[in-house]
């Protein structure tokens, strides 16, 4: 029989901190939306305070250990061990994914993840697909007329199994400027979003099985104003081999193309009137990508891995701006290619109470054909035309990591390792607006550089589950929006700005110390999670950003807290989550400061028969306000206030 899983969990992340979240988790969540659930994980964030129903899709790049500051992920998405960050720009596209069609999501903090590669800079988080024969679905309305469908089918045919999965959702949306300072423009923010997957799993030898995999998706949103449309569309498509012998291995090769269209516009003092200001109509990027990874067998307690892997990115922006009297002056187009190609080892070995692991990969990445075309639309007289010579380098990653069991359910671990991203082309080559803010881009972007230490320890004994981190990250070169001027004026690579021009850079380095923890009581029908994020981030800057040096980076909170409550006896469960996310700067500068808030959230399911329920879901419960961010006219955006979902759960599983 065919697994539909990939090679077992290496044994050198028992040395690192590992967090699993199960089907039962993802299902009954209180929230649909995969990033909201991945919130309750410590020190885990997103840029914006928006989840994806409501914000835009180029602010939800992902990251751990609060790394923030930046819309591109710092951490590492794979679905069944395809990269899922956006080709182009870095983020992830959340509505893709249906949590309630996965097996479980792995979250492994920290650099070094030599068989990932690059991207894996504060960790990875690792989605794992369901492989069983079953059907679940459920059918939810909501609040602002939002209607939730979902469906998973596993059907096995001899020893192969095919499996679809399908998810979509509707909604009228909410107003996100506050009601104190919006204005007549303002209005509500609808969604529209479905995703597809098919996963076809096949023998095509002894102990040799194909997975097939399929994934189709699209968003389309509006962010509250006329004129910000947005709508996204994406495809994925992957063949992965895995070998189950004595000889384990995988082989993976995968292909992916994503489409983002979407639209800015800028109002007057009185929030009365909006115009467009630019329209990307076509942002097309692909990746292509392979690798394989070889475990030969050792004898007991020597785990030995190594391989290779490639991927590659092409993606441009092409985007009408410069519009008077309605209609767009002037085109740009903005784009370019990357790749990385590396080889990697990681080894292990287990003997009596002492685990130790060490791994070490060098990459060779390159950076070309990167373009900047401006033209004018009358005449098509071209004002700018910038080619960027190829760059390429040689940057390695590293871990060693070691574990010692104390016994009676105890243990210690430590680690240090080195890893880094690659800028994405959205960051070097395209320049981009906000209300009257302008970002020039930066083709000369090195790649970002995470070291770092830690040392945590864990106790596993009858129904406590509990772990403390302390850890020390020092990342180098990191791409942030650099603050350089204030206007009105005109400036170099964006032309006239009327509030503060930024430019991306790489700044010198972030010091990151902090201290993460959770644990997790169980005791019949109930449990308890709590967890908890305690993060001291520094800027260390100079020459043209001196300014932000021993600065707190942007979109970065001190504290998250996150617990929770639930109960699960004979088909019935309910649970309550609270969440709290401190206060936090949007800017570079640290001059607006989102104040901290808290969330509490819930979840209720009551059987009507043997496989169909009735389930509640509430988000933000108590309505709180939550900033999501300040504009220079002085309206405040704020993330999703209080939603309440009740709906139908048939299931077979």
């Amino acid at each position: 029989m065919v697994t539909g899983k990939a090679l077992p969990d290496p044994v050198a992340e028992t040395a690192y901190q590992v967090e699993i979240i199960g089907s039962r988790r993802l299902s009954n969540a209180p929230a649909h939306e995969l990033d909201e659930i991945l919130k309750q994980v410590a020190g885990l964030q997103l840029f914006r305070r928006s989840d994806s129903t409501s914000g835009h899709p180029t602010s939800q790049g992902v990251t751990l250990r609060v790394l923030g500051g930046n819309a591109s992920s710092r951490a590492l998405l794979v679905l069944d061990g395809v990269p899922q960050t956006d080709p182009f720009g870095g983020w992830v596209n959340w509505p893709a994914y249906d949590a309630a069609g996965l097996d479980e999501v792995r979250i492994v903090r920290g650099a070094g993840s030599v068989s990932h590669g690059p991207g894996a800079l504060a960790g990875f988080i690792e989605m794992r697909s369901a492989a069983a024969g079953s059907f679940d679905a459920s059918l939810e309305g909501g609040s602002r007329q939002s209607v939730r469908g979902h469906a998973y089918l596993g059907k096995e045919f001899g020893e192969s199994l095919l499996a679809l999965d399908a998810q979509a959702g509707r909604s009228d949306g909410f107003v996100p400027v506050t009601e104190a300072t919006r204005g007549p423009a303002d209005e509500a923010a609808p969604y529209r979003e479905g995703s597809v997957r098919a996963r076809w799993v096949i023998p095509v030898a002894d102990k040799v099985e194909a997975q097939l995999g399929g994934l189709g998706f699209a968003d389309s949103r509006n962010r509250g104003l006329p004129f910000t449309g947005n709508r996204t569309r994406g495809a994925d498509a992957s063949l992965r081999l895995v070998g189950h012998g004595r000889w384990q291995w995988v082989a993976l090769g995968y292909a992916q193309w994503r489409n983002l269209r979407s639209s800015f516009a800028s109002v007057d003092d009185e929030r009365a009137n909006a115009s467009r200001v630019s329209l990307q109509d076509s942002v097309p990027s692909t990746g292509q990508g392979a690798g394989f990874e070889i475990r030969p067998p050792l004898g007991p307690g020597i785990d030995l891995r190594f391989g290779a892997d490639a991927r590659s990115t092409t993606g441009e922006s092409r985007e009408l701006y410069a519009y008077a009297g309605g209609q767009p002056t002037r085109r740009r187009i903005a784009g370019g290619d990357s790749a990385t190609a590396g080889l990697f080892l990681d080894a292990s070995s287990e003997g009596g109470s002492l685990t130790v692991n060490g791994g070490v990969r060098i990459d060779r990445w390159r950076i070309s054909d990167g373009r900047l075309l401006e033209r004018l639309l009358a005449g098509d007289t071209v004002t700018r035309d910038e080619a960027y010579g190829s760059r390429s380098g040689w940057r390695p990653t590293a871990r060693l990591g070691a574990l010692i069991d104390l016994g009676h359910g105890a243990s210690l671990r430590g680690a240090a390792y080195h890893g880094w991203r690659l800028p994405t082309l959205n960051e070097l080559f395209r320049p981009f607006r906000a209300g009257a803010d302008a970002t020039a881009a930066n083709p000369l972007l090195d790649p970002e550089r995470l070291s770092g230490v830690e040392a945590g320890t864990r106790l596993q004994r009858g129904i406590i589950d509990a772990s403390v981190t302390v850890f020390v990250n020092r990342l180098s070169n990191p791409i942030a929006n650099v603050t350089l001027g204030r206007g009105p004026g005109i400036f170099p690579g964006v032309g006239f700005v009327a509030g503060d021009y930024r430019q991306r850079q790489n700044i010198r380095a972030i010091n990151v110390r902090g201290i993460e923890a959770a644990g997790e009581v169980r005791s019949g029908p109930w449990s308890i999670r709590l967890g908890a994020s305690f993060t001291d981030a520094r800027v260390v800057a100079d020459g043209v950003s001196a300014a932000l040096d021993g600065l707190r980076p942007a979109q970065t909170p001190e504290v998250i807290l996150s617990g929770g409550v639930g109960w699960e006896s004979e088909g019935r469960s309910a649970s309550i989550e609270i969440r709290h996310v401190g206060s936090q700067y949007e800017d570079d500068l640290n001059r607006n400061l989102l104040p901290g808030a808290t969330t509490i959230d819930a979840f209720a399911s009551w059987p009507l028969g043997d496989k169909l329920q009735i389930i509640a879901r509430g988000q933000n419960l108590f309505d709180e306000s939550v900033t999501a961010a300040l504009n220079d006219d002085g309206s405040v955006e704020r993330a999703t206030p209080r939603t309440l979902w009740l709906g139908l759960r048939f299931s077979s599983r």
